[in-house]
């Protein structure tokens, strides 16, 4: 193809305020961007750019060229994102840190025992560029805004509860004026949002204003704390489904939808090729982890 490198130059100027910019991420001077703009606007016969102060703006012609080029890099960018794949039989996934912890650790050496196939785990939410960071996959709440650049395949929807020791339960159900409600820092909405949802069912606005509050760095610590008997936690079923199940848990009120779902964001992959065997794996182990009615 002509001019790949002047398509490429347009690309960054194209996402930039000035051929300044521009220069600045490719690591090359403003004339070198002037240049190959120029190549590019005589190659096509169209001005691509005028100015307005001292910045640049797209043209009407600039613009339409900016959507195709847009669809090309990323194209590219999934090629070679899938080239490299063959050379490694490992997947590289981002997960929320406790649903890594609590429910993906525990069930990755059944995967393994299945498939033979290596998943390397990092933790972080929300958004993420998986061509940065040489990811393959990330597995998110649904909390932040999305963008069309990654497919999204919906994993499970999001069920919250309380949940406590079944001794602690004991000793505060007859006087909830003893509550102590159990937070994370990394959602301190979470009990007034679940006490919004579930103000007809159980008095949750009310009952969410505990007397006394701690408050932990993440949700995982919530959990165990929980579990220790030091207070009330609000969960996320596949979060504390393994200590419901062990008895270390129990949920007073149950579980109810909280409006958010799971999911699990990939490289535009094509449809017509069978689902890779994690991404089955996933879908049917989170099918399963949802609260019984």
């Amino acid at each position: 193809m002509r001019h790949l490198k002047a398509f490429h130059i347009f690309h960054v100027a194209a996402h930039s305020s000035s051929y300044s910019e521009a220069a600045d991420k490719l690591n090359i001077t403003h004339g070198a961007v002037s240049k190959q703009i120029k190549v590019l606007e005589n190659h096509l016969s169209q001005v691509l750019f005028y100015k307005q102060g001292r910045n640049v703006c797209l043209t009407k012609e600039g613009e339409l060229l900016k959507g195709y080029t847009e669809q090309a890099f990323q194209a590219l960018e999934t090629g070679v994102h899938k080239l490299n794949q063959l050379n490694h039989q490992a997947l590289e996934v981002s997960c929320e840190p406790t649903l890594t912890m609590r429910w993906l650790m525990p069930r990755l050496g059944d995967f393994y025992n299945e498939s033979g196939i290596d998943v390397r785990l990092s933790t972080a939410g929300g958004p993420v560029n998986l061509n940065a960071t040489g990811l393959d996959m990330a597995i998110r709440r649904d909390d932040f805004k999305l963008t069309e650049r990654y497919e999204q395949i919906p994993l499970v929807e999001e069920w919250v509860g309380p949940v406590c020791s079944p001794g602690y339960w004991q000793q505060v159900k007859d006087n909830l004026d003893d509550v102590k409600l159990l937070h994370s820092s990394t959602r301190p909405d979470a009990w007034s949002h679940w006490g919004a949802i579930t103000i007809d069912k159980v008095n949750g606005g009310e009952w969410s204003k505990a007397r006394a509050n701690q408050t932990f760095a993440h949700f995982y610590f919530c959990f165990q704390a929980a579990v220790d008997g030091l207070g009330i936690a609000l969960g996320s079923y596949p979060l504390v489904a393994d200590d419901l199940e062990r008895g270390n848990l129990i949920a007073p009120f149950g579980f109810v939808p909280s409006g958010h779902q799971y999911i699990l964001l990939t490289q535009d992959s094509n449809h017509e090729e069978p689902e890779s065997p994690f991404v089955v794996w996933l879908k049917n182990e989170l099918s399963q982890c949802v609260p019984t009615l």
